[in-house]
């Protein structure tokens, strides 16, 4: 579904990743694991046109991904970024019909409010009046409104408490039952682990392993080695 392939990318003049190569499945999710600073969230940004590909391939289903980040969010890619992105001066809903407006598909409004339903109570709050973990279901949502095919998320539980982990955690294995593809990067191993299908372990700028979910919890010299768990 989404291929990387030799990619080379950075911010300005340094470069964070060399020869990257992944592939996530459709249907399936993809963690990608790593230590601070290994080149996790600068993979997502390259994919989604928010940094320029310095070289190498990415293909979304066999097809050279668009440049812009509109036309890749047109080609059916959805992105959570780690800063959540809301927009802190319009409401709830007007944060989600900015996305409901553009996309049309099976994900509505009431069918987010159904997934989200603290969003419901939040309707006619500003972006600034809600708990991070509030904001984090709004950026989901809005991700969902745009009726995606593949759903990127970057450090979905980031400074979240324990109780809205668990509830993202529930939401994201609903998505996943309903057979939506999803990349995910997170610091969390347990959680990571418990909602991959598959996993590639990422290391200055570089894979360094792959294999399942599985496989790298049964794996603890990988673990230790290349995430510190």
């Amino acid at each position: 579904m989404l291929e990387l392939n030799a990619v080379n990318s950075g911010y300005g003049e340094t470069q964070v990743l060399y020869g990257m190569g992944l592939r996530a499945e459709a249907g399936r999710v993809l963690a990608i694991l790593g230590r601070n600073g290994a080149g996790k969230s600068t993979t997502l940004k390259t994919v989604m046109g928010l940094l320029p590909l310095r070289d190498g391939q990415i293909t979304f289903d066999g097809r050279a991904m668009p440049k812009r980040p509109y036309d890749i969010a047109k080609a059916g890619i959805a992105y959570v970024p780690e800063t959540r992105d809301i927009f802190p001066s319009l409401t709830v809903r007007e944060n989600l019909e900015i996305a409901s407006k553009r996309f049309d598909g099976a994900w509505t409004m009431d069918r987010v409010l159904d997934l989200f339903p603290r969003l419901g109570e939040r309707l006619e709050n500003g972006g600034t009046q809600l708990s991070g973990g509030e904001q984090q279901m709004l950026a989901i949502a809005r991700a969902l409104l745009m009726n995606p095919r593949l759903l990127i998320l970057d450090e979905p539980t980031e400074g979240l408490a324990p109780i809205i982990v668990k509830l993202i955690h529930d939401k994201l294995m609903e998505l996943k039952r309903e057979g939506l593809s999803m990349v995910l990067v997170e610091q969390n191993f347990g959680f990571a682990t418990s909602l991959a299908d598959d996993v590639v372990v990422v290391s200055k700028g570089q894979v360094v392993w792959t294999g399942t979910a599985d496989d790298i919890r049964a794996d603890t010299e990988a673990q230790h080695r290349w995430l510190g768990v």
